[in-house]
Order: C-alpha cells, then structure tokens, then sequence
C-alpha cells in the first residue's frame, strides 16, 4: 500500500475515515478466486455494458437499495452525452454524491475520462469528499481482480492522485487556482462541483458573485475546448441566491430537480425512503426547515413581511367575517405541488383578522372537511350573523369547482345536515405576487393584518405565517397569503355579503355524484 499523505488540518479525522472506507471495501468486494480468465473478461464486458450493473457489483456497499428512475435516467444523460453540464438539486437521502462518485469511477475505469477535478466550498471539504473515490481504487478487491491494482506510487496523496488506468483526482477548494491543472497533456474533461454552496456565503451577495466567478472564470476555463467535458453539480437549492441555482438556470444543459417526495406526494426514493422514514424525519424539524433541506425551496426571500403581528381576536358577533378557501386542484395529501389554503377572516375597526386557517397539502375531501368546521365554529361565534363562504374560482379551478368541489360539498352537507352558503370568487386577478405585496404589505406594516395569539403553535398558522415571512417575487410558496389577500379584498371593497349569488348544495339532482 502506498503511503498516505494528508494535509495539515484534521489529519486524525481523515485517516478515521480514511480506514474506516478502506475496511468498508474490503469487507465489502470478495472475489471468486476460481473463475477463469475468459469467464472474468466475459463478465467484466457484461458489467461495463450495464452501469447499473457494475455499480451494484463494485459498490455492493453503497447500493444497499434499488435505484429509482430519476437515478437511472440521470446516469443515461451523464453517460450518453461527452459533451455535458448538468445541476442536480436532489434533496437530502437521494445520494447525489454516491452517485456521481460511482458514475465517474466507472467512467475513469472504462478509459471515458483522464483528468476529474472534485470541487467543494473549501480544500478541506474537497478532500473529505474525494476520499472514498480514493478508498475505492486502494482497497476495492473486485476493481484489483478486474482492473488491477490502482494505486500509483508517488502520485497517491489525499487532495491529488492518479491511478493505473491513467485518469488524475484532484481535490479543489473554491477560490484556489485551478489553472495549468493537467495529466500529462490532458486538460480538465470531468468535474464535480459538490456541497459548494453554505448558508452564511449565500446571505452575502457579493461573496456569491465571487464564487459564481470563480466557477465561470478560472474552473470551466481549465478546460480544452476541443476536447469533451463533463460537469457534474450536486446540492440542495437552500437560499434563491444560491450557486445551485444559478447554475441550473443559467449555464447548466439539464437542471435536475427531485425532491424529498415527488409531485404526487410519494417517496421519491420508495426502496430506501418510506412514507413512514420520511413522515417521522419531516415531524421533528420546522416547516420552513423541511422546505429547505427537502423540497428544494429555501424560504429564506422574505423582507416584505418581515414583521407578523399577533394579538387577540374580537368577539366574532362584533366583527364583519367570511371564510375564504383556496382549492389547489390537486388532490394529494402530500405533494410537491401548490398547497390548499382555507381561512376565517374577521374584519373590524380597520384591522384585519387571520382567526383560524388551514393551510397545508391536503385532500379534496379533508379541504371540504375544513370548510364545514371553520363554517360550524363561526356561525356559533357569531349568534345567527351572515357568513359566506368564498371559494376561488378562477380559469385553473374552473371546471374542478364545479365538477368536482361542489358535489363533494353536497355529500357532506347531505351528511352532516348543514347548508354551505358558498359563493365563488370570480375576480379577475392581478399576477399573485403583485396583488398580495399591493393589498397585504400596507396593511401588515401599519399593524392592521393580525394573526390570532391563540393559533399562534397550531401548525398550520405556522405554515401560513412561514409563507408570509418567506414572501417574495420568487417564492414558490404563496398559496397561503394568496388566499388571505383574496379574503381580504372581499372585506375590504364593502362587497355585500348578502347580495352575492350562493349555490344551494342541498339540491341533490343538481349534481352528478
């Protein structure tokens, strides 16, 4: 084995890990000492003609579960294309890493790239993240009885090596020099930008011009133009001022998003993450956290309402109230897509009130079902004062308000015996944000928009209050404040309540069921 060099910092902690990859492959690879010489060929041809299978027969140890499409489909892309660039913001648990760390390990094998540059926020962390590549090569059994003994003597520290089959690892922290960096005459033709981004860099704008910089001026110029590069980056999308992002959107020729959970609300990942895993994980940290580290949208954008007000509510009967819902066509209990949003607003003396509110990924039915309990708990409140019931209904629920909304409120009527005096709201809208900052914004910094004191710890007044902090011409998730803002206008622009038509649910042969 060749002698290990480390640099200066952590030289402890590196070598702990260093043995602890070099026992895990090891252990790991054991080999069938009594194959023959054409059986071994005919295998090794079969394995490199199916990257899945020679990830799984190399690195038994890191796939440990089946791989999912979105993994599957990202290798083809990476391995189909000499020429690429591509952003992969997959959440934390979907092995970003392990897997370009075995696609490139492939690569460099199979003779596909000569000289791979790993790239991270600091030196330090680079060669922390380059150190499996290297455990892999020293101490793979398979790769020794298949491709022969990697290791390089005099050319084998831990931030730069070069193995047998001709391919250079370089570790590289941003802002080092990256240029001259060659194997013998061949330039940069893959790099691996990694866990590049921090969350104290990304608060400070001109450091992230600096990084971004860095990356288009001095890395992805190390390269040949005449030769084919390959550009792996992997991370989270944790601030809107992030490299990631920017990346994604700006330079990158496919942007890869995978979230915690996919757009119809399941596991992204079902053979490693259960429903169960990711449900207990997503209960014991905030919203605003989970948003960030596992759904890709860091709701960290908001200087518009920085301020939320708290304070107690009126008595209902004293108050002009509503309630007003906003239906995200959708019908998953978890999801990635818009979130539905149902709110009891009171109005009195020119403050604004957020009573009660529901504001969550949720069901058609569980939407309904907190129509009829917001509209129950008000009507008490209100000892036999008037209460609408407003429904959004705008060209993307329409027909969904009518064709699917409105018989499931009939059955429930049916059901509890109540009569859901519900109006749709048809007001031509403004673009979101706009209309949100315009009405909310003015009213909010005057300390006329107030959240109830007593729904201050339920979680979804949490939620809403996060959308609300979080606000911004770029946020993703507005669906809360969207549905306050609309609540809002009715109450403010004196809109009769009385007057506005209602649809009488209680008429059975009216729908379809």
């Amino acid at each position: 084995m060749a002698k290990l060099r480390v640099g200066k910092a952590s030289d402890s902690d590196y070598l702990e890990k260093w043995k602890r990859f070099v026992d895990n492959f090891k252990n790991a690879t054991p080999v069938d000492m009594s194959e023959s010489v054409v059986d071994k060929r005919k295998r090794i041809a079969r394995l490199e003609a199916s990257p899945e299978e020679w990830f799984k027969y190399y690195f038994p140890n890191f796939c440990t579960a089946l791989p999912a499409d979105f993994h599957i489909r990202a290798t083809r892309r990476l391995l189909s294309h000499p020429e690429w660039f591509e952003v992969r913001a997959w959440s934390r648990e979907l092995a970003k890493s392990a897997r370009s760390m075995m696609e490139f390990c492939y690569l460099a094998l199979t003779g596909q790239v000569h000289n791979l540059l790993l790239v991270s926020n600091s030196h330090n962390n680079a060669i922390n993240l380059l150190l499996p590549f290297k455990a892999f090569f020293e101490a793979n059994n398979r790769v020794i009885n298949d491709y022969g003994s990697q290791v390089s003597y005099g050319a084998w520290q831990s931030d730069k090596f070069v193995i047998s089959a001709g391919c250079s690892f370089r570790a590289i922290g941003w802002g080092e020099s990256p240029r001259g960096t060659r194997n013998n005459e061949k330039r940069p033709d893959a790099i691996i930008i990694d866990d590049f981004d921090t969350d104290e860099e990304c608060r400070n704008e001109e450091v992230m011009t600096n990084k971004i910089n860095w990356i288009e001026q001095a890395l992805i110029p190390t390269r040949s133009i005449s030769d084919n590069l390959r550009i792996v980056v992997n991370g989270n999308i944790i601030h809107n001022n992030c490299a990631v992002k920017y990346m994604g959107e700006n330079i990158a020729d496919h942007f890869d998003i995978v979230n915690i959970r996919d757009k119809d609300g399941k596991s992204s990942w079902p053979s490693k993450n259960s429903e169960e895993a990711i449900d207990r994980v997503l209960s014991t940290i905030s919203y605003k956290s989970a948003q960030k580290e596992y759904f890709n949208n860091p709701m960290d954008g908001g200087d518009t309402f920085k301020d939320i007000l708290y304070g107690r509510i009126p008595p209902l009967h004293q108050c002009r109230c509503l309630i007003y819902a906003d239906p995200a066509t959708s019908n998953k209990d978890r999801s990635n897509a818009s979130y539905k949003a149902v709110g009891l607003l009171a109005y009195k003396d020119g403050c604004y009130y957020i009573v009660r509110c529901a504001c969550d990924t949720m069901s058609n039915s569980a939407f309904v079902d907190y129509l009829f309990e917001f509209y129950t708990y008000a009507t008490e409140a209100l000892r036999g004062e008037a209460l609408r019931v407003y429904i959004e209904n705008n060209t993307l629920q329409d027909p969904f308000y009518e064709q699917v909304l409105l018989p499931l409120i009939y059955k429930r009527s049916e059901a509890l015996n109540v009569s859901l005096p519900v109006s749709p709201d048809v007001r031509k809208k403004p673009e979101k944000w706009q209309r949100i900052e315009a009405l909310l914004e003015p009213l909010n910094r005057l300390g006329h928009l107030v959240f109830n004191e007593r729904e201050k710890d339920n979680d979804h007044m949490k939620r809403l209050v996060a959308q609300f902090t979080s606000a911004g011409p770029k946020a993703r998730r507005l669906d809360g404040p969207d549905m306050v803002e609309g609540g809002v206008f009715i109450l403010r622009n004196s809109i009769n309540l009385a007057s506005a038509p209602i649809i009488n649910v209680k008429r059975k042969n009216k729908f379809k069921l």
